[in-house]
């Protein structure tokens, strides 16, 4: 349960202010579909997310574990740096036309999270943690809690969130986990 609510809350936390959140906003305010939008976000995320956690796991069975948790505390301490740097959407991120809400957003969405801190974040819980499943539903969870409501209320969102605040929080909870895990190396 402790990665399913680790992940939850991490995705969720490293999310704010991303640019797959500002991908999210962008899509409901162009398609004004919010449900559609939302399924395919889901779909994405499992697809991208599964893969990740995957290769989280599969990358814990050929590293010793010593070097493994010096990895993940590193990369922990990176994703807390490169939270701190605000996302924008590329004018490459603009949607194609033709192919409906659903697909459009389907892959949008799962191109957007190749490489994206979430991604890294998924890779290194699921190496962290051998309940890959958990990680994959956690993360997935948390894509979702940050995303579903932009895509149902994102302009009145946008007006309020703290957003310099939201990723201070998140890149300390980083800081934190890299932390933790060179303690657990020791």
């Amino acid at each position: 349960m402790e990665a399913f609510s680790l992940s939850t809350f991490v995705v969720f936390l490293a999310e704010i202010g991303d640019k797959t959140q500002l991908l999210s906003l962008m899509l409901a305010i162009r398609f004004r579909a919010p449900w559609l939008i939302s399924l395919a976000i889901l779909v994405a995320t499992l697809l991208n997310h599964a893969i990740a956690a995957w290769f989280g796991s599969w990358v814990v069975s050929w590293i010793s574990p010593d070097i493994l948790q010096y990895l993940i505390a590193i990369s922990f301490f990176a994703v807390a740096v490169w939270t701190l740097i605000p996302d924008k959407l590329d004018d490459s991120d603009e949607g194609e036309k033709g192919y409906g809400v659903f697909l459009t957003t389907l892959v949008l969405f799962f191109v957007a999270e190749i490489g994206d801190k979430t991604q890294v974040a998924t890779v290194l819980l699921a190496a962290e943690y051998s309940a890959t499943v958990m990680v994959v539903m956690g993360t997935t969870l948390g894509m979702l809690l940050a995303n579903v409501p932009v895509v149902f209320f994102g302009e009145k969102l946008a007006e309020r969130l703290p957003l310099h605040w939201i990723r201070r929080g998140a890149a300390v909870l980083f800081v934190l986990l890299g932390a933790v895990a060179l303690l657990s190396s020791q």
